[in-house]
């Protein structure tokens, strides 16, 4: 498809691999590994219970200058309402008295951004061209596409993913357009110091307190094996790897998609050493996986699955916690994004809140009114942060 709008080009592809070579040098993205060819195409062809196409704005001169991640997400209510609770089974409730959300059909999602991974993965634009101005553009061709291709089965809900607080002078603009801001749990991240050159030194700038904390998980983590997940061994360990993952999944609040970990492979296929895939062991028994992609200088963790019956007797998830910080040490890492969730022990470790905005609106007008009341009931989790280092960490302040 394609469309023209003030002197934009938009065209909408299906698959990422349907975009022309020319397109991705001429958006010159793909050093961004979640806006590359290689990236998209794996989630693609291992997550086909999602719709996925792209938005790409050319400007007048027929140059492509931005591109807009998009998936169709049927979203099942069951998946926030086997707790009973959960904040969400009291907003579901909400929602249904207000018609917002079906009551017999899963909720149909447009959602800009990557379903699977926080941050601002959803929309790339091109150094020096008027963002706000293309984010409006790019709201419209989405728009346009899904009413001429979804009449029969047409969208519920429109969603626009993670902007970061720096960014929302532009994204702000989505309100002209009917949308509301709200804020989600923040990312966790630390900064790591580049006088940092190994685990002792980060270690020997924590509090006592915390320090002692760091080296019993250590201590209990001892017995683990890690090893690490390769091409050649990966489908012997797929299915304790999906038990050990949904164990995890279970116990979250929400989420917008399963995520199927035959993804991993074309990750470590395409993305080669950038992507990081360890197991960690007892005896013969896998206990733990964590996963996690090195972005230019950031490192992404990723989805990590535990055995909880042995967690706390082998300190596996802290002891995850200690090995990204120690690959972000060894890689020369800025910026360790841990990502939502267990917000209170990340920040145990050094990490800190990273706030997050989604823009969201309902396609009918009138339900899109009540859609500002619902999102009033939707609060980040507040939790309790921890401040372990001796000095304040603040280092890149370009980040």
């Amino acid at each position: 498809m394609e469309l023209n709008s003030n002197n934009y080009l938009i065209s909408v592809f299906n698959k990422a691999s349907e975009i022309p070579n020319f397109v991705w040098e001429e958006l010159n993205c793909s050093h961004n590994l979640y806006f590359s060819s290689k990236y998209l195409e794996a989630i693609e062809k291992h997550n086909s219970h999602l719709s996925f196409f792209y938005v790409v704005l050319k400007n007048k001169d027929e140059k492509a200058i931005a591109i807009a991640n998009i998936q169709i997400i049927n979203f099942h209510l069951e998946t926030i309402e086997k707790d009973t609770s959960s904040l969400f089974k009291k907003i579901t409730s909400i929602g249904r008295r207000l018609t917002i959300i079906p009551k017999e059909k899963p909720i149909k999602i447009i959602n800009c951004g990557n379903p699977f991974v926080s941050g601002e993965h959803g929309i790339f634009i091109k150094k020096d061209e008027n963002k706000r101005l293309i984010l409006r553009e790019i709201s419209k061709g989405i728009l346009h596409f899904t009413e001429n291709n979804y009449q029969e089965n047409p969208i519920d809900i429109f969603m626009m993913k993670d902007f970061m607080i720096e960014s929302l002078p532009i994204a702000n603009e989505l309100i002209s357009l009917g949308y509301y801001s709200f804020n989600i749990e923040p990312n966790m991240i630390l900064e790591i110091n580049p006088k940092w050159q190994n685990f002792e030194d980060y270690l020997a700038v924590l509090k006592t307190k915390f320090r002692v904390k760091a080296k019993k998980a250590m201590k209990l983590s001892n017995g683990l094996i890690t090893k690490e997940i390769t091409l050649l061994n990966f489908d012997e360990h797929l299915l304790k790897m999906t038990e050990l993952y949904k164990k995890v999944v279970s116990k979250a609040d929400f989420n917008l998609g399963e995520f199927k970990l035959q993804t991993y492979k074309s990750f470590k296929k395409k993305l080669g050493e950038s992507y990081i895939l360890k197991s960690y062991w007892i005896d013969n028994n896998m206990v733990g996986f964590m996963s996690g992609m090195i972005n230019k200088n950031h490192l992404d963790a990723h989805f990590v699955g535990i055995d909880y019956e042995l967690n706390k007797q082998h300190a596996i998830y802290q002891r995850m916690l200690y090995d990204y910080i120690k690959i972000a040490i060894d890689n020369k890492i800025k910026i360790l994004n841990f990502g939502r969730t267990a917000s209170e022990i990340k920040s145990s470790v050094g990490a800190i809140p990273q706030h997050l905005t989604v823009y969201i609106r309902h396609k009918k007008s009138i339900r899109n009114k009540f859609l500002k009341l619902f999102l009033l009931k939707i609060q980040p989790t507040k939790f309790n942060q921890k401040f372990p280092f001796k000095i304040d960490n603040k280092i890149h302040e370009d980040n």
